[in-house]
């Protein structure tokens, strides 16, 4: 097993464990920004917080280096807070359990690790801390919330900060530089029902949909990985028309973000057609491995006998229900003409909850292309038109255009030539960083994004590699040695 204190990275690793030991959930970062603050004390570093929670922090040139552009190192602070079902763990109270793995991997211990960014606010903390690196006057911003709307970047002032350079430490694979990234906007429908009472007659059951693998909905949806509230909604469908299956309850996913990876509803069924609804329950789990054979091996779909409901959806109501849900758009929806391999436009139904008359559905639509992520919104509000729904359409931020004659590009490209004797590949990516609103308000910028390998960022299977760390950090350290003059 790798010994982390031996690394050249000790210092990133020693300051992540610090970020692990707090909670800090995506709108809950009131105590790990007084940590960071009491951290920058002790290490005498100027710091200061801005009107929405955001650091900054500074630290001036060495020696010889005062002539050099300024650079700020960017990463934020909040996480996702994802458990396994069976996992007893309050992200409001309770550390993450960090695991070094014989495999050469950081793990948690069944929730999401945070590695998504604490690593990148970790290597910041590290450069301000550090008293023997070489670098010229530099600026770190920690930012807040990023992950549930960006709340942070949003709502930096301009001139809060004086770079020249901008370092974003968010993005996931080692040995890619990033030079662009999707928008994102939000639509949240909110379909109608009524409830009546359960019929006499009608069996009980719950149906639940576990053990799929879900991820980042921005850097995992084009991976076939499945939907379960698509899924659970198309079983709906089927036991509605063969069954006469009624909906009582039905909910699944957590996170805008996340693609949905459990998903339950409560349901009752008339007793005579009891049989026959288990029967094509347990086809349609056989279907769903056959489809899903190589990206779900471990998804689990089982219906359980329980309670009969009180109460369940009015019949018309429900059919609107599942109608809708199968009509809107999921998954990739377009790939990108300019660069291979680039998802370009994608929706992720991320959310189903039934709760007091009304089925809401929250999906998080990305797109590089302004117009392209619009048009899906309007997609989805016409649906939601047809089907007598409300739909409002926020949180909406930009992309970031890339620049492919960017200075700080073909310094860190040199600087990487120069360290591990190959070219880094140059990217842009379908999900969203901060650069894209960082960057409307400071058009002066010329931004990167780069980072460690981290794997299934968003779900509790998220890990980061060691090695990659290593080198992550070799490569930062020897790029603000390279940064040019003014």
């Amino acid at each position: 097993m790798i010994d982390l204190s031996t690394l050249d990275s000790k210092l990133v690793w020693e300051n992540f464990k610090r970020i692990c030991s707090i909670p800090h959930p995506s709108k809950h970062e009131e105590k790990i920004t007084a940590s960071l603050m009491q951290w920058a004390k002790e290490h005498h570093i100027e710091a200061r917080q801005d009107a929405i929670g955001n650091i900054i922090m500074r630290k001036p040139a060495t020696p010889g280096m005062e002539n050099r552009k300024k650079v700020i190192l960017q990463g934020h602070i909040d996480m996702v807070p994802q458990k396994n079902s069976d996992k007893k763990h309050d992200f409001l109270t309770d550390p993450i359990e960090m695991r070094v793995c014989e495999d050469g991997w950081v793990r948690a211990n069944g929730t999401t690790l945070g590695a998504d960014n604490g690593i990148g606010v970790a290597a910041a903390m590290s450069v301000m801390q550090s008293d023997n690196l070489v670098h010229g006057p530099l600026e770190a911003l920690v930012t807040v919330d990023e992950e549930t709307g960006m709340t942070g970047a949003s709502n930096l002032k301009a001139g809060e900060l004086e770079g020249d350079i901008f370092l974003n430490m968010d993005s996931e694979t080692e040995g890619e530089l990033y030079v662009g990234c999707a928008g994102g906007l939000d639509a949240t429908i909110e379909i109608p029902y009524k409830e009546t009472a359960t019929p006499a007659g009608m069996k009980g059951y719950r149906i639940e949909f576990t053990g799929f693998k879900g991820g980042h909905s921005g850097m995992d949806i084009d991976l076939g990985r499945a939907n379960v509230n698509k899924l659970i909604n198309r079983l709906l469908y089927k036991a509605t028309k063969e069954c006469g299956m009624r909906i009582s309850s039905i909910t699944g996913g957590s996170l805008r973000n996340a693609i949905p990876r459990e998903a339950f509803a409560t349901v009752a069924v008339p007793a005579d057609k009891a049989a026959a609804f288990e029967k094509l329950a347990a086809q349609f789990a056989q279907t769903v491995k056959n489809e899903f054979s190589l990206t779900e091996p471990d998804g689990k779909i089982e219906v359980k006998a329980a309670d009969t409901p009180a109460k369940v959806m009015e019949i018309a109501c429900q059919k609107n229900v599942i109608n809708t849900v199968y009509a809107l758009p999921n998954g990739v929806l377009r790939m990108s003409d300019s660069m291979k391999g680039l998802v370009e436009t994608s929706s992720n139904l991320a959310i189903i909850k039934s709760e007091n008359g009304k089925v809401t559905v929250m999906c998080l639509l990305r797109s590089s292309v302004d117009s392209a992520k619009e048009a899906v919104g309007e997609r989805m509000s016409a649906i939601a038109e047809m089907a007598g729904a409300e739909i409002s359409l926020t949180g909406a931020y930009p992309g970031w255009k890339p620049n492919m004659e960017s200075p700080i590009l073909k310094t860190m490209m040199a600087t990487y030539r120069k360290l591990f004797n190959k070219d880094p590949e140059i990217k842009a990516i379908h999900a969203g960083l901060e650069c894209g609103l960082l960057g409307g308000v400071y058009p002066n910028w010329d931004m990167i994004s780069f980072g460690p390998t981290i794997m299934h960022p968003h779900s509790p299977d998220e890990k980061v590699n060691i090695e990659s760390v290593d080198k992550f950090w070799k490569f930062l350290v020897e790029t603000l040695v390279n940064i040019p003059v003014k």
